[in-house]
């Protein structure tokens, strides 16, 4: 729901301290690496009880994922391992917070309600698993209502009151299932289309009919 012109005011906002960082020697690859240690520091902020330090260092989690890939190409070395790593660690990321929900709500709450940040989790897998096979087979499949920046802010304002924790979770679900069922049907309705027949032309080359009828040409002896 952030791409478009959200995003490149975004952009040329970390543009500038992507830059700065570059020249104190910070690589994007830190900065990944780092947010997943803040990230599984707010896991256990939001485990314990901790909910406004949470914030605070969920916070912190999203600027690393912001700024790395300011980083990365303010110092023009963006690469497919670092794509693939700040993926991976994203997914890490959510599956280390949504577990520390889990732990508050073992902890504070009986019963199934421990499901719910699992069937979060699940769905916000379901959701990059989406995009993924889309694009490995040429189809965009980006956009949709509860993205992860989207779902990060989501968890903060869950984190403001115990009162609203359990029902803004629920929100959560709810529109990151209504994400994942919309992501589907514009993929499945992309696919569905036939594809269309290429048949690039191929330019004779200017000496091709001298060579067609010098090899129709019988051989001298």
């Amino acid at each position: 729901m952030f791409d478009g012109n959200f995003r490149k005011s975004v952009d040329a906002t970390t543009a500038p301290v992507g830059r700065w960082l570059v020249r104190a020697g910070v690589s994007a690859d830190v900065l990944t690496g780092s947010g997943l240690v803040f990230a599984i520091i707010t896991a256990w902020a939001i485990g314990v009880g901790y909910h406004l330090l949470a914030i605070f260092l969920l916070t912190a989690t999203g600027f690393h994922d912001m700024l790395d890939g300011a980083v990365a190409k303010a110092s023009h070395r963006a690469s497919q391992r670092g794509s693939f790593f700040d993926s991976v660690v994203d997914r890490v990321s959510d599956a280390v917070l949504l577990g520390g929900v889990a732990y508050y709500l073992t902890a504070h709450h009986h019963g199934e309600l421990v499901l719910l940040p699992f069937a979060i989790v699940t769905t916000t897998f379901l959701i990059s698993y989406q995009r993924s096979k889309a694009e490995s087979l040429g189809l965009a499949a980006k956009g949709g209502l509860m993205e992860r920046a989207e779902r990060m802010i989501l968890l903060g304002v869950a984190l403001l009151n115990t009162q609203i924790f359990i029902p803004v979770l629920w929100l959560l679900l709810v529109l990151t299932a209504m994400t994942a069922a919309g992501r589907f049907w514009r993929v499945w309705q992309v696919a569905a289309r036939p594809e269309p027949l290429h048949r690039p032309m191929v330019r004779p080359h200017r000496n091709a009919g001298r060579i067609r009828r010098g090899m129709t040409r019988a051989p001298r002896h």
